[in-house]
């Protein structure tokens, strides 16, 4: 089943360094696996990760979100399982805008020009 993972930047870093995303953070599943489907629930990690940063109190910041095929949605997502990455192209860009496609051999990359 594919899962989005609301993240931020800090914690995508963690989760590469620790080589899986902890049970304990949210993730959205698509009410069906049609394409609308999936992009409600990409757009519904998105704001989620939009949330995330606006508590961290750092200001307008890129968001970020992890899609993964899991057996288990409530258990620890490990890189294996990790499929893509979406995340804003710049800091605070307007909550509409889509988000950048990266494949997972992509997250040093992503992560460097943080």
């Amino acid at each position: 089943m594919r899962v989005y993972v609301p993240l931020t930047l800090d914690s995508l870093a963690e989760a590469d360094e620790a080589g899986l995303v902890p049970s304990d953070l949210d993730r959205v599943v698509a009410d069906d696996e049609s394409e609308e489907g999936e992009y409600a629930a990409l757009m519904t990690a998105a704001d989620l990760s939009a949330e995330l940063l606006a508590a961290a109190g750092g200001g307008p910041g890129r968001r970020v979100v992890l899609a993964a095929d899991v057996d288990d949605v409530d258990g620890a997502v490990p890189r294996r399982a990790w499929a893509a990455l979406h995340v804003d192209t710049t800091a605070g860009a307007d909550p509409d805008d889509d988000l950048a496609w990266f494949a997972t051999q992509e997250i040093p990359d992503v992560l460097a020009g943080r």
